[in-house]
This record gives structure tokens, C-alpha cells and sequence, in this order.
């Protein structure tokens, strides 16, 4: 697949599960469990850490899996409550698992792969559309979410443009040429 391609979409990616990341690092504890809507099947839905970790997981599964064949890694746990919400350092170890993971697929990403089909009761994309989903899926909830804190106060909040580069995660050729 062509590197310019994939520079792009992993920059774009990478930007997305930033402005995730800078969501986390801004929300004060008295903010974690904060219902950001209301969910009639369960409240704990709408909570804040909910949230980040719902985008999180549906991330992981489609960078990986099949919706049957999913299992989030451990501590998380697949269609059940953990007894207390997700800290925000195991939801900030799960975004730097994901980070890492949509770096390293993308960045090896063939034609083969990128054309293939996954099915889904509500579509079937190609792998490559499964990827620019997961990221508009992964940047409107982290935008709710900076949304929810601006609304109690809390400011810091930056557009970013591009993947940040995180311990020299961004390989050479992926990197801006100056």
C-alpha cells in the first residue's frame, strides 16, 4: 500500500486517539464517573470513563478482530461492569495498547489487507473504511467528552493537527521531513 497513504491516515489515527488521550490527562477524578447522558439500559453507559473505554475497545476490535472472536485485554472484560469504573491509568495503558497497535497495523498495512471485507450487522466495510470508522467514532466521543469538561470548567483542551510522536513511535518514514 501506498506510504503516503498510510503517513496520512496513521497521522490523522494517531491525532484522534490524542485528542482522546488529552481527555483523559484533563479530566479531574471528581469528573470520571460523571454521566455524560443518560442510558436507559444502564447508567453506568454514559459515565465519562464508560466512554473513553467503550471508544478504546471498539478500537482494539477493529484494528484486530471480529465482533464474535473479540476479548479486550485483561484487566477489561467483554460485555460485563467491572465492580469499580476503570482507573484512568488502565484506560491511559489501554489507549497507549491501541496507539500502538493502530501505528504498527497501519504502517504495515497491504493492499490485501486494507481491501479486505469485514462484516458487521450494521455494515461491511473494507478493512481501510473499518479504520477511517474507528477513527470518526474515536474522535466524537473524545470530543464529547471535551465537550463535558468545558462545560464543568475545565480548559486546556488544543486541536491537534497531527499524531503526536510518543517515545519515538513515529518510524523514519513516517516521519515529517523538515
Amino acid at each position: 500500500m501506498d506510504t503516503l497513504l498510510k503517513k496520512s491516515v496513521w497521522q490523522q489515527f494517531g491525532a484522534a486517539i490524542d485528542t482522546l488521550d488529552d481527555a483523559l490527562t484533563l479530566c479531574p477524578d471528581h469528573l470520571w464517573t460523571v454521566t455524560m447522558w443518560e442510558d436507559p439500559d444502564d447508567p453506568r453507559y454514559g459515565q465519562f470513563w464508560y466512554i473513553a473505554y467503550h471508544a478504546l475497545s471498539w478500537t482494539d476490535l477493529f484494528l484486530t478482530s471480529t465482533y464474535e472472536d473479540f476479548q479486550p485485554p485483561a484487566p477489561f472484560m467483554r460485555g460485563k461492569f467491572p465492580e469499580q469504573p476503570y482507573t484512568k491509568a488502565q484506560i491511559k495503558t489501554y489507549l497507549d495498547h491501541c496507539r500502538g497497535l493502530a501505528q504498527s497495523i497501519i504502517e504495515n498495512l497491504t493492499d490485501e489487507k486494507a481491501y479486505e471485507v469485514r462484516k458487521f450487522e450494521w455494515m461491511e466495510p473494507t478493512y481501510l473504511e473499518l479504520q477511517l470508522y474507528s477513527m470518526r467514532h474515536l474522535q466524537e466521543h473524545a470530543a464529547q467528552m471535551n465537550l463535558v469538561l468545558g462545560h464543568h470548567g475545565v480548559t486546556g483542551q488544543d486541536w491537534i493537527a497531527k499524531a503526536r510522536e510518543k517515545n519515538g513511535l513515529i518510524p523514519p518514514h513516517f516521519q515529517t521531513e523538515s
